[in-house]
């Protein structure tokens, strides 16, 4: 599959969904195939039709057809409510490390990409409709957050661990695209003294081999949510619905007589998390709000 790693040069837009796409081939398919499909809409965006460009895109679309057959009861892959669900706990597990991390001091390379990776990662919601305010608040940070600390620590400069407004609307689309590879090639200057980071286990989030030339190699993150603060879910972050989008039948609520759909079931648990990402904040209000609102979903059916 080494041809859909590396986009044109005229396709340097897309290339980080490629790359995260490589990286999670064997770990996480669902990821892989979002990632490239993705690439393609974005990158079919562009009205760039050059041989070279059409070429590749015909690859990635015959990638994707294969995988859809191949993987047809898989469900991050085939119903689009699982899978963005899938993908928005995954982004949030790698964002809520991160924060962590961040707001504890630990200024390193795995934060970096732990940002930067969620950041990419939700922008692939846009696949599924308009996100919501959380997923645009948690991408726009996570994208700024990863280039704050990765200029920070190039240059010496401690950076300043938690929230911060955010300088300006100026687009650092470019510079996020390149600061990763910007590190591989020089190590940084005057590094800073460094906390203990978190333990995680030997081989990081993905527990493979370094893949060679990628621009990810110096990073090894830990296993999304296994250090995170404590309302971040642990474990697997595979959506296990006891219905598919094809099965019409309604289930049986545990509470009252309400019926509930397999939509009902997936609203509640944003709610859940939304509530969670809430208290990462501080914001208690809005935790309770969302705790609620997934309270009524589920005993009464009804969403408010």
């Amino acid at each position: 599959m080494a041809s859909l790693k590396l986009a044109p040069p005229n396709l340097k837009s897309i290339q980080p969904y490629l790359k995260i796409a490589e990286e999670h081939e064997k770990r996480d398919p669902a990821i892989t195939y979002w990632c490239r499909l993705y690439a393609v809409q974005t990158g079919l965006k562009l009205n760039d039709k050059s041989p070279e460009n059409s070429a590749f895109f015909i690859k990635l679309m015959d990638w994707l057809e294969s995988v859809k057959k191949v993987k047809r009861d898989d469900e991050t892959i085939s119903n689009e409510v699982v899978a963005q669900a899938h993908i928005e706990n995954y982004a949030l597990k790698l964002f809520l490390w991160a924060d962590n991390e961040d707001r504890s001091g630990r200024f390193n390379k795995n934060v970096v990409k732990a940002f930067y990776t969620a950041g990419f990662i939700y922008d692939i919601v846009n696949t599924f409709g308009e996100p919501s305010e959380e997923v645009l608040h948690h991408r726009k940070y996570a994208k700024w957050k990863s280039t704050y600390i990765h200029n920070c620590l190039k240059n010496g400069i401690t950076p300043v661990p938690g929230p911060m407004a955010l300088e300006g609307e100026k687009d650092e689309e470019e510079e996020l695209a390149n600061l990763l590879a910007e590190s591989e090639r020089k190590p940084m200057n005057n590094p800073l003294p460094q906390q203990p980071p978190a333990p995680y286990p030997a081989g990081g989030l993905f527990n493979l081999p370094q893949i060679p030339n990628s621009q990810f190699d110096a990073f090894n993150l830990p296993v999304p949510g296994a250090q995170a603060p404590p309302s971040t879910p642990n474990g697997s972050n595979q959506i296990s619905p006891t219905t598919s989008s094809n099965n019409i039948c309604p289930e049986q609520g545990n509470q009252g007589d309400a019926i509930l759909r397999p939509e009902d079931y997936h609203k509640a648990q944003k709610y859940c998390k939304w509530a969670g990402s809430a208290l990462q904040y501080e914001d208690a209000p809005t935790a309770i709000e969302n705790l609620q609102k997934a309270l009524r979903l589920l005993t009464t059916g009804q969403d408010s």
